[in-house]
């Protein structure tokens, strides 16, 4: 159904006026386009609104019962433009956005921090899912943009790199490794290891570092979440592979972080938003802020290599 709100606005600013010189003014429109609009919208409606006469104009009863409901919905009209209006220019409003858990873990918080400083009323919905489906979820709108593992990404989708990340071996400190500083990939042969399964999105990437060299790593326990890699070291099930933003310094005082070297392997993590999206106010300021921070995921953190 189509609301004739010019008609409305020329009934009520007419009944108002009671001339349609005076309410004609009063809109800055000429008398012309003021009677044209009332009678636009008495033909939509089916009935008399004002009863025109050379000398006055009066509202019928109709009229008369129809002004409060128009001044009212006027009254609507303008306190949501108004709201939209300054939510816009405040950059209020809520932000649901996706990302991979190690981004959640580490890289998020610092600039969530900062966001929530300049923006406290602004709620933030954080969805930490695998990469591909951080991908999904912007796609679907579910999250209006999202930090994922670069890869292949959809047609649909824009993919701005934000930083590098690396993999280190984390081990207890009584294991016999957990001397050393830098590790060679090979020096993990016959140990324990503890190693992203099928379906973790770290996998295919380190099978394909590793190919390169020759080298084939045989995981005594497969695990989906870095975390859950993280939890096993610490009880001396074995030594983890995870990515360096996995761990977080002092929470198992009992582990050792070793970086892993020939070969290097690293992952880069991706902004992704959809093609031609036009994100809120509130989460344009959040995504801007993350690019600015781009390629500093250890900002303001003393390194542990």
């Amino acid at each position: 159904m189509k609301i004739d709100t010019l008609g409305v606005q020329a009934f009520v600013a007419l009944a108002e006026h009671r001339a349609f010189n005076r309410a004609a003014n009063a809109l800055n429109i000429t008398q012309t386009a003021l009677s044209r609009r009332l009678q636009n919208l008495e033909s939509f409606l089916g009935v008399r609104l004002v009863e025109r006469t050379t000398r006055s104009v009066a509202l019928t009863r109709l009229g008369e019962s129809f002004l409060p409901q128009a001044r009212r919905l006027l009254n609507d009209l303008a306190a949501a433009l108004t709201e939209i209006r300054e939510t816009g220019k405040a950059l209020r409003g809520d932000v649901t956005l996706a990302c991979v858990p190690t981004v959640g873990v580490q890289y998020l918080p610092r600039i969530l921090q900062g966001y929530a400083a300049r923006h406290p009323n602004n709620r933030i919905k954080v969805l930490d899912h695998s990469s591909a489906a951080v991908a999904q979820a912007v796609l679907t709108r579910e999250a209006e943009f999202g930090i994922n593992i670069a890869e292949a990404s959809h047609p649909a989708l824009e993919s701005v790199p934000l930083m590098r990340d690396t993999f280190v071996l984390i081990c207890r400190e009584d294991h016999a490794l957990a001397r050393h500083k830098r590790l060679a990939w090979k020096r993990l042969e016959g140990h324990r290891l503890i190693l992203p399964g099928a379906g973790s999105s770290n996998q295919p990437l380190l099978e394909m570092a590793l190919a390169e060299q020759k080298l084939a790593l045989s995981a005594f326990y497969e695990v989906q979440r870095s975390s859950t890699a993280v939890g096993l070291a610490a009880e001396g099930l074995g030594i983890a592979v995870v990515p360096r933003l996995a761990w977080q310094t002092g929470s198992y005082p009992g582990l050792r972080m070793i970086a892993l070297t020939t070969p290097t392997v690293t992952r880069t993590f991706s902004l992704l938003t959809r093609k031609g999206a036009e994100l809120s106010p509130a989460a344009r300021t959040l995504h801007s802020m993350i690019l600015r921070h781009a390629g500093a995921p250890n900002r303001g953190r003393r390194s542990d290599l």
